[in-house]
């Protein structure tokens, strides 16, 4: 059904333990790294599927307590995947390690080696890591099996062009990196962010039954179907709003950004203008809008 950008409700009071295993349900335990920022929220959480053998999705950054905690929590148990989500070094960096310590393989997205420095250009805390390469190139609808779970890639691109969400069927869960969060909205950053994929993800989304979403920031949501709906409802006002702006006359990115976000917090700008120059290009592909280089800058008109 419809819904408005309005209805989005998002769920900030969230505090979970960090350096420790959580366990979520029978197959699904949590840790937390202690790297809280205005992107990571309260920090990078590792998800540790299995009970008798394991794998784990978003190991986190290279942090020395965080692999402790990590290893504590597999103890004795085999480690024999570590899945990441997009190769942004809140999520991956720490991989190389904890495979060096466990023999366990690596899989992502299926990278070609000249896409990877386009994974995304914004700096920010979310920065592209550019040492990971998988064991593993996983496509969308491919599985790692295990004795008592199987997981499921769904390629979810759009924050990031090698976003990947990976699929637990026996508890029709599904982790969602940064695609979906529950705590915010996803920042889409050109080159590697794309606006039309995001968009196409979260429609995927919908097609889905999941019942309960994990993200690697923030709190889990069930009956996830109305947060994607909003998502989608947010982004369509989004672009509604530039597209006001551009009926007014030409406009810069900085000028786009100074008047749509006038009452986020300033440290979030960049990030903000990296998705409303993703919007800006996927107004320009749909051919409402285009873009001209005036005095060094370059300024966005419709067309």
């Amino acid at each position: 059904m419809p819904q408005s950008a309005e209805s989005l409700r998002f769920e900030r009071d969230f505090a979970p333990p960090y350096g420790v295993a959580e366990d979520l349900s029978p197959l699904v335990a949590r840790v937390v790294c202690h790297n809280p920022t205005p992107f990571t929220f309260t920090g990078t959480a590792s998800f540790i599927i299995g009970s008798r053998s394991l794998a784990i999705i978003d190991p986190g950054p290279e942090d020395p307590q965080h692999l402790r905690a990590l290893m504590a929590a597999i103890g004795e148990r085999p480690l024999t995947h570590i899945l990441i989500t997009h190769a942004h070094a809140d999520h991956s960096a720490l991989a190389m390690k904890l495979k060096a310590l466990t023999g366990a393989k690596i899989a992502a997205f299926g990278w070609k080696a000249a896409e990877r420095a386009h994974v995304g250009a914004v700096a920010l805390d979310a920065r592209p890591d550019p040492s990971f390469v998988p064991d593993l190139s996983l496509a969308d609808g491919e599985a790692i099996e295990a004795p008592d779970f199987r997981l499921e890639a769904v390629y979810t691109p759009g924050h990031t062009s090698d976003h990947m969400a990976y699929a637990l069927p026996q508890e029709r869960a599904l982790f969602t990196g940064d695609h979906v969060m529950a705590w915010s909205t996803s920042v889409v950053a050109p080159p590697g962010g794309k606006m039309g994929s995001y968009l196409n993800s979260l429609e995927k989304l919908l097609a889905r039954q999941d019942e309960i979403y994990w993200p690697t920031h923030g709190p889990h949501r069930r009956e996830p179907h109305a947060l994607v709906r909003g998502l989608i409802a947010h982004r369509r006002m989004r672009e509604g709003a530039i597209l006001k702006r551009l009926h007014e006359g030409p406009k810069s990115l900085a000028a786009l950004v100074a008047g749509i976000y006038a009452d986020v917090d300033p440290r979030l700008h960049a990030a903000a203008a990296q998705t409303t120059l993703a919007h800006l290009e996927h107004l320009i592909e749909k051919g409402l809008a285009r873009a001209e280089p005036r005095d060094g800058e370059t300024l966005y008109r419709l067309s």
